[in-house]
């Protein structure tokens, strides 16, 4: 059992993709620095995006038409920079848009 703990990863020091004692090589060390920096990155976008559809959500919910349609352009440009960038898909997005332009024009 004690052989086991060696290979645990604690879940406060290292991030989801650093395993603890796994990379024997030079270049899987520098390897996993690079994924968890750009886990970091992908998380602060996602949340990000997730942020402004809350926001339209929310302008949506209380019938604000005008300020939802201010702030339309503002959500369809972080869902496009999103999907440019791979951490959602392009149909995604662009389903994401619609929908909710489909609200705006409803209230």
């Amino acid at each position: 059992m004690s052989k086991l703990n060696n290979y645990l990863i604690d879940p406060h020091k290292f991030s989801s993709y650093t395993p603890a004692h796994m990379a024997n090589t030079k270049s899987a060390i520098k390897r996993i620095r690079k994924i968890s920096k750009q886990t970091s990155v992908n998380k602060a976008r996602k949340s990000r995006y997730r942020n402004a559809l809350k926001k339209m959500n929310l302008l949506i919910e209380s019938k604000k038409k005008d300020d939802a349609l201010k702030f339309l352009p503002k959500l369809n440009s972080e869902l496009m920079k999103i999907s440019k960038t791979g951490i959602i898909k392009r149909q995604n997005a662009s389903r994401n848009v619609s929908r909710i332009s489909k609200k705006i024009a409803s209230l």
